[in-house]
């Protein structure tokens, strides 16, 4: 198990951001989309639901079709001082995180200011060797394949030795691909064929016999 590296996905893996991180992101996403596009609320919210799934984020559809700048985007919709008042996350999550051997990775489509300080927030970027945001990634989100190669090439990691623990199924399924063990943290009944695990909580990573 020491060979092996974990990457985690941080929105509602590490933490619960559908609690109401993710609807007051949505809110500055629309507004900013209002004012930059020249639209209604209601064409904004379109657009940002079209391009989440067409690209995996907004912003990718936003700079690809509208020319706006991904990094002001971002800095205006993740406002982190903000957005902390709604952080859930799990009891004893630095010590479950702590007793999985091998290294760690976050591997997020969040802006890079975001990612770190809500792990500063919850106190645990410590346990982390390196945090990717979206930004790192040359602004090319999971699930694009190029995503996971830029972590792979840069930690010189061997897909067969990594561990993917993610909410999203779309971006399990790039992992699967490329070789990865999946984890898929959902309350879901169901596990798709490329998923190798399902837990509800980062907890019961530790129960799992993953060698």
């Amino acid at each position: 198990m020491n060979h092996k590296t974990w990457i985690f996905d941080l929105d509602d893996t590490l933490h619960h951001a559908s609690g109401g991180i993710f609807d007051h992101i949505n809110k500055l996403m629309t507004e900013y989309m209002m004012r930059q596009l020249g639209v209604d609320e209601a064409e904004a919210c379109a657009l940002r639901s079209r391009y989440w799934a067409q690209y995996g984020a907004t912003m990718h559809g936003l700079s690809t079709h509208h020319g706006i700048d991904p990094q002001q985007f971002l800095i205006e919709t993740h406002p982190v001082e903000v957005l902390e008042q709604w952080l859930q996350f799990e009891d004893r999550l630095a010590e479950n995180l702590s007793a999985l051997p091998g290294r760690k990775i976050i591997l997020s489509n969040g802006p890079q200011h975001y990612v770190e300080g809500i792990l500063q927030r919850m106190r645990i970027q410590h346990h982390f060797e390196s945090v990717y945001g979206v930004e790192r990634l040359n602004y090319v989100p999971k699930p694009h394949l190029d995503a996971f190669q830029t972590v792979l090439a840069r930690e010189g990691l061997n897909p067969a030795h990594c561990i993917m623990v993610e909410d999203s199924l779309p971006n399990l399924l790039t992992a699967k691909e490329l070789g990865m063990t999946t984890i898929w943290v959902s309350r879901e009944p169901r596990k798709p064929a490329h998923v190798d695990h399902r837990v509800e909580k980062i907890s019961q990573l530790l129960r799992l016999h993953l060698d």
